[in-house]
């Protein structure tokens, strides 16, 4: 199982969109505070809509409480700092892709103790970043399909419509 990492995250909305992906594609969720938000939150809920409930998510008081309680865990950084893109790792079935906060990234300390394993997005000029839950999205599908989506549904359909 993979799994994301949120630390700190600030903003409901992105933390309910990112909780409805984890569900889509049998992903645990860990949430590390402070959060920006409660986690009754209306928007939150609104965002995950009716997967929340769902939803496989472990909370954290901080960074090291993370550490201590998934000890040997092969974490990625994805930050705008890295100097390697995302598509250039492997990732491996059980490992661990955190994200920062909307606001600040992941603060450069501990991208410091995990520099090797530090991973960006390609994006054009002086930009930012992209959305917290388009980079969570871009990354996981990464490492999902580097495993051939193991457990996922990967063929869709088609109903016969009737337009009379």
């Amino acid at each position: 199982m993979l799994n994301i990492v949120l630390l700190e995250p600030e903003i409901p909305a992105n933390t309910g969109n990112i909780g409805r992906t984890c569900v889509a594609t049998n992903t645990r969720l860990h949430l590390i505070e402070p959060f920006g938000f409660k986690l009754n939150e209306k928007a939150l809920k609104r965002a995950g809509m009716d997967y929340w409930k769902d939803l496989d998510v472990r909370t954290y008081i901080d960074f090291e409480d993370f550490k201590r309680q998934n000890p040997g865990a092969k974490i990625y950084m994805a930050t705008t700092k890295a100097p390697k893109v995302y598509t250039e790792v492997r990732y491996e079935p059980d490992c661990y892709i955190m994200f920062g906060k909307e606001s600040a990234g992941i603060p450069e300390e501990i991208l410091v103790e995990y520099k090797e394993n530090c991973v960006r997005i390609p994006m054009a000029g002086d930009i930012r970043s992209l959305n917290l839950g388009n980079s969570v999205a871009v990354i996981l599908y990464e490492a999902l399909r580097q495993q051939k989506f193991a457990g996922l549904e990967v063929t869709g359909h088609l109903h016969r419509l009737s337009w009379e």
